[in-house]
């Protein structure tokens, strides 16, 4: 298969929208990440996703909505006050809401759950590809199953060249991370995958929030993924990643050590850091991060990406404190390195 990238034109959207319409698979731009899109009600056409991405089953999908209006068929019963709160607040937006799903919705989009995960996107292209398709969207980012996430059009070329027909280029993501990822069927709202949208500003809204332990720590055996981003190792550079806390000063002795230990026996070692503690690091081979939490948001998947094209095989990344949008970075870094985090030495 030939794969096309097209800028996202009124002509392009409408060729893409009739993809979805048949069956096939688009890459597309949202404000987090690109996501590979498929008909959401459409059952073989979701299987494509999963088979083009290398995906495992039992990790669901997210379904993208562009209207209001479009969530009530696909979920059972009523939105709760709560839920109705935080999508005044930030649809359309970077949050995902989980409901007890309608019969309407495959159970391959759920990975056999009984709820369903949907989002309205505030990309403008997003949403015309959803009306243009005049179908829902499920859609994942647009990666290799455990690669990190594509934020351009560039990196879903990289991954998916071959394996679908199109790919609209919007230009880079203007969040860098996926979405934030609450469920709604319990008493509260509780945070499953953490992103823009933070703990802070869902209590803020809804009045409490809970964030599921296993935002920091892999699943437990015969814990199920009920949210995308939680079973597997994602995110992941080819290179193995190692994560060092503490304070600033400690963090980057010991970066340096374990840089200089890597060089020694052979390796290829890359740091990624804040912007400004890169001089701290000398002449070793150094990436930044971003000027803080809200930068390395931005920066991480690309940033991890570079990693690959520049050979590095031994990563050792600073870490940002896990609260307001920190939490999302320190998820995503946390899967990239299989939760291989070092505390430095004071």
């Amino acid at each position: 298969m030939q794969t096309e990238l097209l800028s996202v034109t009124p002509e392009a959207i409408q060729r893409a929208g009739e993809l979805i319409r048949q069956g096939q698979l688009v890459g597309f731009p949202t404000e987090t990440v690109y996501g590979l899109g498929a008909n959401a009600l459409d059952a073989d056409a979701v299987k494509r996703i999963f088979e083009a991405k290398g995906r495992p089953g039992d990790n669901p999908l997210i379904v993208h909505i562009s209207r209001i209006d479009q969530l009530a068929p696909l979920i059972s019963g009523e939105p709760s006050p709560a839920a109705k709160a935080l999508m005044d607040a930030w649809w359309p937006g970077p949050m995902t809401l989980i409901f007890p799903k309608s019969d309407v919705v495959p159970m391959d989009v759920t990975a056999g759950l009984s709820t369903v995960a949907v989002r309205f996107p505030a990309h403008p292209a997003a949403q015309a590809l959803i009306d243009a398709a005049q179908r829902p969207i499920a859609a994942p980012s647009a990666n290799r199953s455990g690669r990190p996430s594509p934020t351009t059009a560039a990196h879903v070329m990289e991954d998916m060249d071959g394996r679908i027909p199109l790919i609209l280029d919007g230009g880079a993501c203007e969040v860098g991370l996926e979405s934030t990822v609450i469920d709604m069927t319990g008493s509260e709202p509780r945070i499953l995958r953490p992103g823009g949208v933070t703990p802070e500003m869902i209590a803020q809204v809804a009045g409490s929030a809970g964030v599921d332990p296993a935002v920091m720590r892999p699943l437990k055996e015969g814990e199920v993924a009920r949210s995308p981003g939680m079973k597997y190792r994602h995110y992941a550079p080819t290179g193995a990643l190692t994560i060092v806390k503490g304070a600033d000063g400690a963090v980057i002795r010991k970066i340096c050590d374990l840089y200089d230990a890597a060089l020694e026996v052979g390796n290829r070692p890359l740091i990624l850091a804040l912007e400004g503690h890169l001089p701290a690091y000398g002449d070793r081979k150094a990436l930044s991060l971003g000027a803080d939490a809200a930068g390395m948001a931005h920066a991480l998947f690309a940033r991890l990406r570079d990693a690959d094209e520049i050979g590095a095989d031994a990563l050792f990344s600073e870490a940002v404190a896990a609260d307001g949008v920190g939490l999302a970075v320190m998820n995503r870094l946390g899967r990239a390195a299989a939760f291989h985090i070092v505390e430095a030495d004071e």
